[in-house]
C-alpha cells in the first residue's frame, strides 16, 4: 500500500473512549463542547485530533500536555494530568486524570492545610507548643531585662516629701508645708531588737526567709486595680520598704506596681535583711507627721527609740496600721469616726494582738508580755508637728476635705508637690480671729474667775450663693488647743434649731389630730407663721392625736421654757410662731414638732444641710430645741439654704487641686432644692424678726437685712448665735470644756457667772462676736434686702374673740391699739398675742409671763425700737436669752 495512502495515527490505549475521558477530565467538571467548537480546552487538546483549522496538533511528552491543560483551564482548577500506561510512553490527548500538586511550604501552618471544617481551625499540637515556648521565653527576656535596668533605692535620698502649697481664695499664698519632713534616721543598732519583731511578728513573720515578694499579696493588688480599687500595702516588710523609698512615685498603675515588684525582688536578693528592717523603720509613717521610728519615739513618747520597751514597740507597731485610727488623740478632722475613744479601743486592741503574736512566734517571753496589757501614756500631739494659730485649723480642714470627698490619698498628701486652692478669704479670717481675741481679752478672765476657764469659741462663715467656707475660728491656737471648734465639737446647737421645725411645719404641715390610721397622718395642713400654739411654761407635751406623751418609762414630759416664765396671752398662753420664735419659747416649738412629726424636723434639718450623723434624739420631744450638736459649719451652711431661698449647698474648703501633670481635682457646686423659696422666705422673714426686735437684737447691722437666732442649752453648757445677710451666714458659737486629755471624766461645764454674767446668752458674746465679724466682713459690699415673702399655710388654733369683760379697769380702754398702752394689765383679755406680757417692759409681771430669762448681762440692745409687726407692747430690748433646752 502507499505511504500516501496510509491512515493517521490513532491515540494509543483508548480510542474514543480515552478522548472521551480526555474531554471530561479538561472540562472541570461542565458538559464536553460539542466537536468542533472553538475557544474550548478539547479544541486545544481535546479528543480532536485535528487543530482548529483542521490541523493534527503534535504530540509531546507529560509536561507539555499539562501544560497545554492549564493554558486551556483559563486560570480554573487545574485538569487532571493525562497519563499513559507505561512509564515514559508518549500520552496524547485523552490520557486519565493525574495527582494533586501540595502547596508551598509555609512557615506557620495555620489555618491547616488539607483539612476540611473545624479541624482546619484547631492549631496543632507543634503549634501550640511553639508559641507557648515562644510566650515563655520573651517574658523570661523581659522579666531579665527589666531586673537588670531597676537599681536598689535608698531611704535617705528617695523617701523625702516635697513641700503642698496652700492658697487663699484670691491665689494668693497661704503657706507650703510638706517638705520639712519630721525623719531622722538612725542606725539598726539604735533601733530596739522588740521593735523589730513586734513589726515582723505583726506584719511578716517569715521576713529573714521569704525572698521579699508575696505572689498571693501581688494577685491581690492586681484583682482590686482590675476591678477599680485601691491597691493594696505591699504585703512584705521588703516590699513595703521599697514603697516608702520610691515615694516620689506612688501612682495607682499596674506599670508602677511591676516595678515595684521587680526592685523587691532585686532587693531581696542583693540587699541584706537588717539593712532592710532598719530601712523600713526609718521609712515608715507613724502619724503626727513622724517619719521613721525615732521622730515616731519622740512625738509619742519624747524619748529616743533605742529607750522603747516592749509595750511601747507593740503599740507604734500598730501605729503603722494607720495612726489616723490608732492615735489615741483621734482625727475627727480626718474622719468623725475617729474619736479618741474609738481610737484607743482600737489601739489597745491591736497592741495587745501584736504582743501575743511575738510570745507565739517565741519572740518575746511570756512574763515580760504579762506586763503591758494597758496602753502606754502618750503624750499631747507636739507643737511642731502643726501650722501656729488659725493656719493649722485651715490646712487641717482642707486636707481632710481632700480625704474625705475627692481620690486625693493620704499617701498622695504626704508625698506633697501639690497646689492647693482653698475658699478661705484671708481678710475675713483676720478679722474673725481679731474680734474673737478682743472678746475674749475684755471679758474672759481665768486668773479672777474659774467660771472662765476652760472657755472656747468656734466660729465659720459660709458663702450661700456656693456654700465656700470664707472663714472658721478653730480655737486661740492650733499648737495649743486641738480640736477645731469651728468643725465637731460635741457642743449642742440649742434655740438656734427651730428655724428647721418651723420649715417643716411649713413644708409638710402638721398632721390630722383626729386620725389614727396612717391614712389620716397623711392629711395635714401647712401652718402660717401667724398659728397659735401655747407658750405656757412647764406645758404638758401631746401627741398630735391629743394623747399626752410618755417616754418608755411611762413619764409625762412638762416642757420648761427658759427662766421658767410664760409668754402668751393668759389664760391659755397662746401665742403665735413669729412670736414665740422671736421670744425662743421652748412649749411652743416642742408641741409644734410632735404635731408636724419629728421625723419631718429631721428631715428638714438634713435637708438644709445638716449632717444626719449629728442628730440625736430624734425621737424625744426635746429634740425641736436642739439636744443635738452640728458643728458651726455646718450651722452656718444651714442657715445659708434659708438664705439662698430654699437652695442648699454644701459647705466646702478646696476650689481645685494641682500636680505637676495638671488640674487632678476641680470642685464643683452642686444645688439641691432643700425648701421651695415660698418657706425658705417666710422661714428669713420670721427670723429677721428675731434681730430687728427680739433676743438678737444685739446682732442688728445698720442699713442691712440680717436675719438670725439665738440659743443656750441645758445647764447653759454652750451659747449660740447663727445669723446671715443675704450675702454671707455666720455660726459662732461659745462653750465650756475640759481641753486636758489626762482627765479621763472630760465634760462640757456650765457657763454660770463665766464672763462676769449671772447667765451666757447667745444674744452675749457670740451675738457680739457675730456683729463685730460681719459688720468688718462686708464693709464694701452693697446692701442687699431679703425677698418679700408670699403668704403661705393656715391660721391653726385660732379662737373666737372673747366677749368684752365688765371689769371697770378694762372698760377704760376703748379698743387694742397696736402700740403699748401704759394702762395694760396682765389679766386682760385679749383677741391676739399683742396683750402678751412682754419681756421688754418693766412693768411685767413675771408669774403670767415675761421673758425667757430677763436682761442679765446688760446686753439688752437698742430700748428705742419700733413694736413688733404683731403689735405686741415691748421696749424693743434685746434680752440676751435662746430659750434654754431644759429651762
Amino acid at each position: 500500500m502507499s505511504e500516501h495512502r496510509r491512515k493517521p495515527p490513532q491515540p494509543q490505549e483508548g480510542g474514543r473512549a480515552a478522548a472521551r475521558r480526555g474531554q471530561s477530565g479538561s472540562s472541570s467538571g461542565r458538559r464536553a463542547a460539542p466537536r468542533g467548537a472553538t475557544g474550548s480546552p478539547s479544541d486545544s487538546y481535546g479528543s480532536d485530533p485535528y487543530g482548529p483549522g483542521g490541523g493534527q496538533q503534535p504530540y509531546g511528552g507529560r509536561a507539555e500536555a499539562r501544560r497545554a491543560a492549564q493554558r486551556g483551564a483559563g486560570g480554573r482548577r487545574r485538569a487532571a494530568e493525562p497519563t499513559g500506561g507505561r512509564r515514559g510512553a508518549p500520552v496524547g490527548p485523552g490520557r486519565g486524570r493525574g495527582r494533586q500538586t501540595p502547596p508551598k511550604k509555609r512557615f506557620i501552618d495555620y489555618p491547616r492545610w488539607g483539612k476540611d471544617g473545624y479541624r482546619r481551625w484547631v492549631p496543632s499540637w507543634k503549634l501550640v507548643s511553639a508559641l507557648f515556648l515562644g510566650f515563655f521565653g520573651s517574658l523570661l527576656a523581659a522579666a531579665g531585662i527589666a531586673y537588670a535596668m531597676v537599681g536598689v533605692p535608698k531611704v535617705a535620698d528617695t523617701a523625702t516629701a516635697q513641700n503642698n502649697v496652700y492658697y487663699w481664695a484670691d491665689e494668693s499664698q497661704m503657706v507650703a508645708t510638706g517638705g520639712e519632713t519630721n525623719r531622722q534616721i538612725v542606725d539598726l543598732s539604735q533601733i530596739p531588737e522588740a521593735m523589730r519583731w513586734a513589726v515582723i511578728s505583726q506584719e511578716n513573720k517569715t521576713f529573714y526567709t521569704d525572698s521579699g515578694i508575696d505572689p498571693k499579696g501581688i494577685a491581690r493588688a492586681f484583682y482590686n486595680m482590675a476591678r477599680g480599687g485601691q491597691t493594696q500595702g505591699g504585703s512584705t516588710i521588703t516590699q513595703q520598704y521599697v514603697k516608702n523609698a520610691m515615694l516620689a512615685d506612688q501612682s495607682q498603675t499596674i506599670s508602677r506596681k511591676v516595678k515595684e515588684i521587680f526592685v523587691s525582688i532585686k532587693v531581696g536578693a542583693e540587699v541584706d535583711k537588717n539593712e532592710i528592717m532598719a530601712g523600713y523603720l526609718n521609712s515608715a509613717y507613724y502619724g503626727r507627721n513622724a517619719y521613721g521610728i525615732q521622730a515616731a519615739a519622740r512625738a509619742y513618747f519624747n524619748k529616743d527609740a533605742i529607750k522603747l520597751n516592749e509595750g511601747e514597740c507593740a503599740f507604734l507597731a500598730a501605729m503603722l496600721k494607720g495612726a489616723t485610727y490608732y492615735d489615741p488623740a483621734g482625727a475627727q478632722s480626718i474622719d468623725p469616726a475617729a474619736t479618741p475613744d474609738a481610737n484607743k479601743k482600737r489601739a489597745l486592741t491591736q497592741m495587745q494582738d501584736t504582743l501575743d503574736k511575738m510570745v507565739e512566734y517565741e519572740h518575746l517571753d511570756a512574763a515580760v508580755r504579762a506586763k503591758y496589757t494597758t496602753l502606754p501614756k502618750v503624750q499631747n500631739p507636739r507643737s511642731n508637728t502643726r501650722l501656729s494659730g488659725q493656719i493649722g485649723y485651715l490646712v487641717d480642714l482642707a486636707n481632710a476635705y481632700l480625704l474625705n470627698n475627692t481620690d486625693i490619698t493620704e499617701t498622695r498628701l504626704r508625698q506633697g508637690g501639690l497646689s492647693i486652692y482653698t475658699t478661705f478669704d484671708k481678710k475675713k479670717v483676720e478679722k474673725l480671729e481679731k474680734v474673737v481675741a478682743d472678746v475674749r481679752k475684755k471679758n474672759i478672765k481665768p486668773d479672777e474667775r474659774p467660771e472662765d476657764t476652760h472657755v472656747q469659741f468656734g466660729a465659720a462663715s459660709v458663702d450661700p450663693a456656693t456654700g465656700a467656707i470664707r472663714a472658721i475660728y478653730g480655737g486661740e491656737d492650733a499648737t495649743k488647743h486641738f480640736t477645731d471648734n469651728a468643725d465637731q465639737t460635741g457642743a449642742q446647737v440649742g434655740s438656734t434649731f427651730k428655724p428647721f421645725v418651723l420649715a417643716a411645719a411649713m413644708s409638710w404641715g402638721v398632721r390630722d389630730p383626729d386620725g389614727g390610721s396612717s391614712q389620716a397622718q397623711d392629711e395635714r395642713t401647712i401652718v402660717s407663721p401667724k398659728s397659735l400654739y401655747s407658750g405656757k411654761n412647764k406645758l404638758k407635751i401631746k401627741n398630735y392625736d391629743g394623747t399626752i406623751w410618755k417616754n418608755e418609762e411611762g413619764k409625762e414630759w412638762l416642757q420648761p421654757n427658759d427662766g421658767n416664765v410664760s409668754l402668751g396671752s393668759p389664760p391659755k398662753y397662746k401665742i403665735d410662731l413669729r412670736e414665740a420664735m422671736r421670744e425662743s419659747v421652748n412649749s411652743a416649738f416642742v408641741q409644734l414638732g410632735m404635731d408636724v412629726g419629728l421625723d419631718k424636723v429631721k428631715d428638714a434639718a438634713v435637708a438644709a444641710g445638716l449632717r444626719e450623723d449629728s442628730l440625736t434624739g430624734t425621737s424625744f420631744p426635746a429634740f425641736s430645741i436642739g439636744i443635738s450638736d452640728p458643728s458651726a459649719i455646718r450651722m452656718a451652711g444651714a442657715y445659708a439654704t434659708f438664705a439662698a431661698s430654699g437652695k442648699q449647698r454644701d459647705p466646702y474648703s478646696v476650689d481645685r487641686v494641682k500636680s505637676e501633670t495638671g488640674v487632678i481635682y476641680a470642685h464643683k457646686t452642686a444645688t439641691k432644692e432643700a425648701f421651695t423659696a415660698k418657706v425658705a422666705d417666710n422661714v428669713t422673714d420670721v427670723l429677721k424678726t428675731v434681730v430687728d426686735r427680739g433676743t438678737g437684737t444685739t446682732a442688728r447691722l445698720p442699713g442691712r437685712d440680717v436675719a438670725g437666732k439665738t440659743g443656750t442649752t441645758d445647764e447653759n453648757r454652750s451659747a449660740w448665735f447663727v445669723g446671715y445677710t443675704p450675702q454671707l451666714s455666720t455660726a459662732v458659737s461659745m462653750f465650756r470644756y475640759d481641753d486636758d486629755e489626762s482627765n479621763k471624766d472630760r465634760k462640757f461645764l456650765s457657763m454660770f457667772g463665766t464672763g462676769g454674767q449671772k447667765k451666757i446668752h447667745g444674744a452675749s458674746f457670740p451675738a457680739q462676736i457675730w456683729h463685730d465679724y460681719m459688720a468688718e466682713a462686708l464693709e464694701g459690699t452693697p446692701k442687699k434686702s431679703f425677698p418679700t415673702p408670699e403668704p403661705i399655710g393656715e391660721i391653726l388654733n385660732e379662737e373666737p374673740e372673747p366677749s368684752p369683760s365688765p371689769s371697770p379697769i378694762e372698760s377704760e380702754e376703748a379698743s387694742p391699739s397696736p402700740s403699748p398702752s401704759p394702762s395694760r394689765r396682765p389679766g386682760k383679755p385679749s383677741p391676739s398675742p399683742s396683750d402678751t406680757c412682754s419681756g421688754f417692759s418693766w412693768k411685767c409681771d413675771p408669774s403670767i409671763g415675761g421673758t425667757d430669762g430677763g436682761p442679765t448681762d446688760g446686753t439688752t440692745g437698742d430700748p428705742t425700737a419700733d413694736p413688733s409687726p404683731s403689735d405686741s407692747p415691748t421696749d424693743g430690748g434685746g434680752r440676751p436669752g435662746g430659750g434654754g433646752i431644759f429651762g
